[in-house]
């Protein structure tokens, strides 16, 4: 980590900005266990579903989830493992943070 250029930096910002917004977050989280289509996130986020297809489409433009079409309904999910791992670590870190104080 230390040969880290400031072209990686402004990415690595940018990536860590994605998870800034709740809604988003809520997606993920909802996401880790299975892939959905935009109505089965609606309805266990209980957002719009215009809200939720708005950040669906920030969240797979910024690589954080990929979709699979199945006839007419398109089903997301996380984009890859990496992504499972900086939910599950930061989940962690909260839970750590809570218990310590």
């Amino acid at each position: 980590m230390d040969n880290i250029n400031e072209i990686e930096i402004k990415k690595m910002a940018e990536f860590f900005k994605v998870f800034g917004d709740y809604t988003r977050m809520q997606i993920l989280i909802t996401l880790l266990k299975e892939e959905l289509c935009v109505q089965c996130i609606t309805d266990m986020t209980q957002v719009s579903q215009s809200a939720i297809s708005h950040q669906l489409r920030l969240l797979k433009a910024s690589g954080l989830v990929k979709t699979r079409r199945e006839g007419k309904k398109i089903y997301y999910s996380l984009d890859d493992e990496h992504i499972k791992i900086i939910l599950e670590v930061a989940k962690e870190h909260v839970e750590h943070k809570n218990i310590g104080g």
